[in-house]
């Protein structure tokens, strides 16, 4: 992903305060009397009041501007190495697509929920496919943790570094436990309780 562009000319930034349709407006404005080749889009959808936006470096650097007039609370510069989930990771989809077509993927024994679609996911094609499109394609954090809720998913265990997913989950809906494993200790204590 981050040959697709290289370090210093995309940029992600979370806009807090805007709902998704406001980021979205400030995305466009942000593009749309710029140099050629800007680009900027909403890239996340985390969590009400929460909406990341992802292009080239200016672009995004305007659109934290342009939130500020419209009223964000608050929009930050995410420390991230590339705009992912933008059109400009295409190069690096185009690449997962051809690995993922050397990968056999088996029917998952649990559905799993698309980032890109917020819907459950069985078959192994599809799962490819939407593997591929969440690259350039925006995340739907918020609809999928409802989609969770919805079939009676009441915990989310984030596997990694750091409990941003945790946290965002907790926003979505206080009733669904989000816990954060990230070291072998917390993963051996994990699978302890299972």
């Amino acid at each position: 992903m981050q040959t697709a562009v290289p370090v210093g000319e995309g940029a992600m930034a979370a806009l807090m305060g805007l709902d998704l349709e406001a980021a979205r407006l400030v995305a466009a404005e942000a593009t749309s009397d710029t140099y050629d080749g800007a680009v900027c889009v909403t890239a996340n959808d985390n969590a009400p009041g929460q909406v990341v936006v992802s292009g080239t470096r200016a672009a995004v650097e305007r659109a934290l501007e342009i939130a500020a007039l419209k009223g964000a609370k608050r929009s930050v510069l995410l420390p991230v190495s590339a705009p992912f989930h933008c059109p400009l990771m295409a190069p690096a989809a185009d690449v997962m697509a051809e690995v993922l077509e050397t990968v056999e993927i088996q029917t998952p024994v649990v559905p799993l929920i698309s980032n890109v679609t917020a819907t459950e996911v069985t078959d192994p094609a599809d799962i490819c496919r939407l593997l591929v499109e969440q690259l350039t394609g925006m995340v739907r954090w918020g609809e999928s943790v409802m989609t969770m809720r919805a079939r009676n998913i009441d915990t989310l265990i984030e596997l990694g570094t750091g409990k941003v997913l945790s946290g965002l989950t907790r926003r979505i809906d206080r009733e669904m436990v989000g816990r954060s494993v990230g070291t072998p200790a917390e993963i051996e204590e994990l699978v302890q309780t299972l």
